[in-house]
């Protein structure tokens, strides 16, 4: 591994007391909010750069006193210099990984969308049993969740779910579950115990504070229909529902709680954060060549994970991961052990990629 120039350590270290002082100075609230927010991502980052530089120079220090031949020094430098040479290393990779290029989405909250693919009501079963292993997860972090339109499978389950998600770093976290998930089981209504394979598809998208998108009255249509509460309870009776077509895209978004005027608001809310997801993919296509080293496109026809029952196993299939725990996985209580695995090849991929490059 490349080791992080001194001068590259300086000017993070640097950056970060810039901001410090003036933060102190600062009086516009929103410059205040931009520099608070560039201080918290900063300071991990400074605390291990500084920590690095303090080993650097105590392993010089250490080699000097090997060097100087002092019989009562040399064997007590002697164990520092070992030490330091094995601790060294993993220093340099975690100030590496944090000075890692930031995808400007990481610490956005999400919107995330369900929907029933391939394998009729046990695919609906499978997208309600991904939603409850994603609430699940979602608790742990501490995040909040919110539903915004949901339709209930025949049989249970969801044929369509779309959610926000709001927390510290939640994109960041959840983007690489984009795609479609297969799950290998037999159904509780097949007789001869035959496994059937269905599938759902989860699209996660980005929701970042305040998004600049310019929507013309003329280009949407707004539509309002019944609707009824997530999870089918309490039918409205009212053309409360609210469904907005950006007709130049035919991006549709909709919200269907009781009050037409918070729909209204949620749904073009929703419609931006689609027309945005729209921009920083065709972003992304552009980068194709950046792309080819990532784990995957997060497009929602990528076939990205298994879950089979009868083996208890769960396979990513971008990364080769195996784990025999899928009835921990599906019950959210062990999904991080997935995601994490997502997040670290992810990170051993930019290292390699910035390697290469040097």
């Amino acid at each position: 591994m490349a080791t992080i120039s001194p001068s590259r350590l300086q000017q993070v270290i640097d950056r970060f007391e810039q901001v410090e002082a003036r933060m102190g100075a600062a009086t516009e609230t929103a410059e205040i909010i931009a520099l608070s927010k560039e201080y918290a991502e900063l300071k991990p980052v400074v605390e291990k750069a500084r920590e690095l530089i303090s080993a650097r120079t105590e392993l010089k220090e250490a080699e000097a006193l090997v060097s100087s031949g002092d019989p009562d020094m040399v064997e007590l430098a002697r164990d520092e210099v070992d030490n330091l040479r094995e601790r060294l290393p993993d220093l340099e990779q975690e100030v590496q990984v944090l000075l890692l290029p930031k995808d400007v989405d990481d610490k956005a909250d999400i919107v995330i969308e369900l929907r029933a693919g391939t394998g009729g009501d046990e695919a609906a079963l499978f997208a309600g049993d991904l939603f409850r292993m994603y609430s699940r997860y979602f608790q742990l972090m501490g995040w909040k969740v919110d539903i915004v339109d949901a339709a209930e499978g025949d049989a249970g389950g969801y044929k369509e779910l779309v959610a926000n998600v709001s927390g510290d770093g939640v994109f960041g976290h959840m983007k690489w579950e984009s795609g479609v998930h297969r799950v290998q089981r037999v159904p509780a209504t097949e007789t001869q115990g035959r496994i059937h394979t269905s599938a759902a598809t989860v699209a996660v998208l980005p929701a970042p504070e305040n998004v600049e998108i310019d929507i013309r009255p003329e280009d949407i249509r707004i539509d309002t229909m019944r609707s009824s509460g997530a999870g089918g309870q309490h039918v409205n009776t009212t053309d409360s529902a609210v469904r907005i077509t950006h007709l130049p895209t035919g991006l549709v978004a909709t919200s269907s709680e009781k009050s037409q005027h918070v729909n209204r608001e949620k749904a073009m809310d929703q419609l931006k954060i689609r027309l945005y997801e729209r921009e920083r993919s065709a972003k992304d296509a552009e980068r194709a060549e950046a792309r080819a080293s990532q784990i995957g496109s997060g497009d929602r026809s990528q076939k990205v994970r298994t879950y089979n029952y009868p083996e208890n196993r769960v396979t990513d299939h971008r990364i080769g991961l195996t784990l025999y725990s899928l009835d921990r996985i599906i019950t959210g209580d062990k999904l991080n052990d997935v995601i994490e695995a997502l997040i670290t090849e992810d990170q051993a991929r930019k290292l390699s990629a910035m390697e290469a490059d040097t």
